[in-house]
């Protein structure tokens, strides 16, 4: 059995509502596409056509945004004096994009400019009181911020002091007492009007690039896409225009450094969609900020030499392998953790390690996450006992709250509902599980159930089609708040089961139904291989239809983000031969022919009855009986009116036959008419005693040649006395197939094959739906 990491919410939008339909007819697309428009809050012909095409119009004022106007102003007059201006960005994917952002545009703009990228390590997060005082020790008489700040009360202050400005250019959650920056430029700042908040760091930086050039700066909407897709940003309204226009500047990108990190990453320009971002781009820039210093991520954003961006690429790919590598041994080591008898039973996990990578370990947070689905704290213990590290949680626990209660045994701690860093003495990790255990009975953790997610329908196989790819497609580019729609398959079998990669730990199987076959993927689901391949039929499939393009051919597969497989109530054991062991297990075990339940009725287990089904009424079994058919009875219909009498809950199927009539066949015409010239021909014929020998004579198998006899004896052709046979001369012509025995073998061909010759996933259908 594999349990559901979700709840599945099916929103059938191939069964489209009156409105979507209108939808669908009043803006010319499919009316699936409709329902998922219209599921998602676009409801109007303007919402929907302007969702589906974006464009510049929908670019909001830069200077709506608190303090723009106040914020450029003072940079312009830097500019205009020639003051030095450093950029303070931060070390992930959004930050060194903001950060690039803005140093280009005042490079354009004939600035005197520099930046500063913050080292995880050493300076931590967001403005850092020695980083300030460095930078302006340097020259810097001007500081902006970019996708930090609004928490940096006390470096504020301190430049301040040192008579330095500090523009503030933040997205993140504005803490109760913001710093006293000379400007705050924030898409959420309390009574600004600013009609969007959901902007990244590189899309503020982008706002102020708007605000400062009073143009669209198309140049750089490359990197706003980057840092937009980096950041997990809402990819609706502003954030939906600068991806889609980023992602066309990208596959098309004079950038050498994008250009070499792509040919790095494997991505070709023709290819490129938010998710090469999401799993190729974002990644190798964050690497440089996740193991040492990220200022070489801007210069290869940045840098307009060839020789230098390839070089810069190359240190960029081997930190990413670097971090890879990490990340696969440190996630190995913490799931293990997680599954050990000390965590397997606790609702939330505090894990820990030595010589951890700190820089990795929100990333191994994740993965712990999504392979159990329980919130989980990583923390690596240093040598000097310090334990820090990261977390991630679930939608229905707050991280965050739970925490927070819990501040005199943490050192250090930061976050939201979903992610927290933290820092502690290694002695009081204990005690950290403990509290969280405590937290998440408060929240009722394990009540909550499965997160629910929503499932756009459920399909069959022949309806993945090229045509319903591409009305999917409409709704690209996809992320936070515009997920890529989700399918459930429940009816098809999985085949070509197996473990892929490296080291086998992913999953990989096509879906089948009706003739129509579909690839399918998901990593690390490797260790569902055996489960899956014992109940190839009972498995239940969620994910997202994408192109797979392989050696430039491209078909259609499914990235699989969930699955189900439920406990079969019928066990396929269809045999040949039968032995004692069969016969140990409680339950009742039905019998279809009097030989075989005369010969294997009493070597049953003490707490196990018999039945031989003779067509007569039987009474249900009791609840949670499981029942075992022995043979294979001579009529489907016998085998269907017991299982709906005695209606278990579980079925073993033996259903035993030692040799197959359907492989023997029903006799030829000429088989037919050897024997009939021999009857006519011979006399006094033993055949109690000389069948194989006739058998041998008339080349017809033995067990065949019975059959023949006992229609020619029924059809009045021969007649048997003792074991002697003899033709009757005249007979009255009949036709063969009027006799019973060949009606009764038509239908044990017949019952064969719905029983015998079909496959485990066709038996198990048809046995389930009976019971």
């Amino acid at each position: 059995m594999i349990a559901a990491q979700y709840q599945w919410n099916i929103k059938n939008v191939d069964q489209p509502s009156a409105e979507a339909q209108q939808l669908a007819e009043q803006e010319k697309i499919s009316p699936i596409v409709a329902q998922i428009l219209w599921n998602r809050g676009y409801q109007t012909p303007a919402a929907a056509h302007d969702f589906l095409n974006p464009g510049p119009d929908q670019l909001h004022d830069p200077n709506l945004l608190h303090d723009m106007q106040k914020g450029v102003a003072r940079i312009e007059e830097a500019i205009g004096s020639d003051q030095q201006i450093t950029i303070y960005g931060d070390y992930d994917a959004d930050g060194v994009t903001s950060t690039s952002i803005l140093y280009e545009t005042l490079n354009e703009m004939g600035a005197k400019v520099n930046y500063y990228i913050p080292n995880r390590f050493t300076d931590g997060y967001g403005p850092n009181v020695a980083a300030f005082k460095k930078l302006i020790a340097a020259g810097t008489q001007l500081l902006v911020t970019v996708d930090n700040g609004v928490a940096g009360n006390e470096a504020i202050a301190a430049a301040n002091a040192a008579g330095v400005d500090v523009v503030v250019t933040d997205h993140h959650e504005l803490p109760q007492d913001l710093p006293d920056a000379y400007a705050i430029i924030h898409p959420r700042y309390p009574g600004a009007e600013y009609p969007f908040g959901g902007l990244s760091g590189a899309g503020v930086a982008f706002k102020v690039a708007q605000a400062l050039r009073e143009e669209i700066p198309q140049d750089v909407l490359d990197l706003a896409a980057i840092g937009t897709v980096a950041d997990l940003v809402p990819l609706i309204d502003e954030n939906r225009v600068l991806v889609y226009f980023g992602l066309q500047l990208l596959k098309q990108d004079e950038r050498p450094g994008l250009q070499a990190l792509m040919t790095g990453a494997g991505i070709k320009p023709e290819e490129l969609t938010e998710q090469s971002i999401g799993f190729g781009i974002a990644p190798r820039l964050n690497a440089l900020g996740r193991l040492n210093d990220a200022a070489p991520a801007v210069e290869l954003l940045t840098t307009p030499d060839f020789t230098v961006a390839k070089e810069l690429a190359k240190q960029t790919e081997d930190q990413n392998r670097q971090r890879q590598d990490l990340v696969q041994r440190i996630s190995q080591e913490a799931l293990a953790q997680a599954e050990d008898a000390e965590h397997r039973d606790r609702a939330a996990l505090v894990i820990s390690g030595h010589d951890w990578h700190e820089g990795v370990l929100g990333i191994v947070a994740s993965k712990v996450v999504e392979s159990t689905g329980k919130p989980t704290l990583v923390l690596n213990v240093n040598e000097d006992g310090r334990a820090k590290g990261s977390g991630r949680s679930v939608a229905a626990f707050n991280l965050f709250a739970a925490l927070d209660p819990h501040r005199d045994i943490l050192t250090a701690f930061g976050g939201h509902h979903m992610a927290v860093g933290l820092t502690l003495p290694s002695e009081q990790l204990t005690a950290l599980a403990d509290a969280l255990d405590q937290e998440a009975d408060k929240q009722q953790l394990t009540q909550s159930g499965p997160e629910k997610i929503p499932v756009a329908a459920t399909l069959d196989v022949a309806a993945v089609t090229p045509s319903l790819y591409q009305e999917l497609a409409q709704l690209a580019p996809f992320g936070t708040d515009n997920s890529q729609p989700l399918f459930a398959f429940e009816t098809a079998t999985l085949t070509e089961i197996k473990a892929i990669g490296k080291d086998k730990s992913h999953l990989k199987f096509q879906l089948q139904e009706g003739g129509h076959r579909l690839n399918a993927i998901q990593f690390g689901a490797g260790k569902y291989v055996p489960a899956l391949t014992a109940a190839p039929s009972d498995a239940a499939v969620l994910g997202v239809i994408e192109d797979n393009v392989w050696q430039g051919r491209h078909s259609l597969q499914v990235m699989v983000k969930d699955l189900r497989l439920t406990e079969s109530p019928v066990l396929d054991q269809r045999t040949t031969q039968l032995h004692r062991q069969m016969f140990q297990a409680a339950g009742k075990y039905v019998f279809f022919h009097q030989n075989a339940f005369r010969q294997l009725a009493n070597q049953l287990a003490t707490d196990a009855t018999a039945v031989l089904y003779d067509g007569s009424a039987v009474a249900p079994l009791a609840p949670h009986t499981t029942v075992y058919l022995v043979d294979c009875p001579d009529a489907t219909t016998d085998l269907e009116q017991a299982l709906q009498q005695l209606q278990p809950e579980k079925v073993v199927a033996y259903l035993y036959k030692k040799e197959s009539l359907s492989q023997l066949g029903m006799p030829t015409r000429s088989q037919y008419a050897k024997l009939f010239k021999f009857v006519a021909t011979h006399q006094q014929v033993d055949v109690g005693h000389q069948l194989a020998q006739l058998a041998t004579f008339l080349q017809i198998p033995r067990t065949q040649l019975i059959f023949m006899i006992q229609v020619f004896f029924e059809c009045g052709f021969i007649t048997i006395d003792h074991g002697v046979m003899n033709g009757v001369s005249h007979p009255e012509h009949k036709d063969l197939t009027a006799a019973p025995s060949y009606q009764l073998r038509q239908q044990q061909v017949q019952t064969e094959q719905d029983l015998l010759t079909c496959s485990t996933a066709a038996l198990t259908k048809r046995l389930a739906s009976l019971i």
